[in-house]
């Protein structure tokens, strides 16, 4: 009798635990039941392919403090590596907006991919060569490896200095599309020079490595953030775009005002380099969005 006095409590217990738990069935529908509000959500949200480059910071800092989303604009990144994963992307229509520039911009336009610039970024690209080739100047890359990516902005560059380049050999233009593999190219020594945006350009210049050209001396401004004309058509997307835009500006303002260093957490987080390198990132100015000027646009077409 003591013992069934304790036994119909436990039994109770176990039931109660057993009808708690869900089947393998009902996670399998709960789990679908989530892919299916998480692909509904992407769906109607404004996704942009973004490089892990500085340019892209006024949109990281949307991103990681709410303000798209405070603003009306849910945005949802694509994050690669490479120019040619944000292209492909646009191209197939998977995603409404892009970091590029505007070589690769021209270049998409001609395959029929109908685009709005929407702002001209503040990205420059620096030639650099490696320390233990004692390149001092472009003239000394013949028979050297200069890495790059085709049809793109780094392309341009590499022809446009090298043109008048009298050098003893011919130079070797090398794709390399992952800008972060291109930097680890150069710190392994497998590559001779190589085209850099910030903040690989002063990681690469920390360990004393040799910029030979740098884009914004010359004043060549090729940076653009795209946005599909046919995804624009849409006035529910257009309404994005133009938040995204509200929101980006803000967030160049607030670089502007509190510097590079303020953002070193997101700096780190997003392209992938140490504390030393974003305190040694030169003072940059982010303009607000506005149209490429013209002078660039024609180089590109050209």
């Amino acid at each position: 009798m003591e013992m069934r006095k304790y036994l119909w409590p436990l039994c109770i217990l176990i039931l109660l635990f057993s009808s708690c738990g869900s089947s393998p069935e009902e996670v399998k529908r709960q789990t679908r039941a989530e892919r299916a509000r998480l692909k509904t959500e992407d769906s109607l949200a404004l996704k942009v392919a973004v490089l892990p480059t500085l340019d892209c910071l006024p949109i990281y800092i949307g991103v990681e403090q709410g303000l798209f989303k405070e603003s009306g604009v849910d945005v949802h990144l694509r994050k690669w590596n490479a120019q040619m994963d944000c292209d492909t992307a646009m191209i197939g229509g998977s995603i409404e907006g892009t970091i590029t520039d505007l070589i690769r911009g021209e270049r998409m336009k001609r395959k029929g991919v109908a685009l709005r610039y929407v702002a001209a970024t503040n990205t420059y690209w620096q030639m650099i060569a490696n320390r233990t080739t004692r390149v001092n100047s472009v003239s000394q890359l013949g028979d050297k490896m200069i890495a790059m990516t085709r049809y793109s902005a780094t392309d341009y560059l590499t022809d446009y200095y090298m043109k008048g380049a009298k050098t003893s050999a011919a130079f070797f233009k090398i794709q390399i599309n992952d800008v972060k593999l291109r930097l680890q190219m150069l710190q392994n020594n497998a590559m001779d020079a190589m085209w850099l945006p910030e903040p690989q350009a002063t990681a690469a210049r920390q360990l004393k490595n040799v910029v030979l050209k740098d884009s914004q001396k010359d004043d060549i401004r090729l940076g653009v953030i795209a946005f599909r004309e046919k995804a624009m058509n849409d006035a529910r997307i257009h309404k994005q775009v133009d938040n995204f835009i509200t929101v980006y500006n803000m967030a160049c303002d607030s670089i502007n005002t509190n510097g590079l260093q303020h953002y070193s957490e997101l700096i780190s987080k997003y392209c992938g380099v140490d504390e030393e390198t974003v305190s040694a990132l030169p003072k940059l100015h982010f303009p607000h969005a506005q149209p490429p000027r013209g002078v660039d646009v024609e180089r590109a077409r050209q």
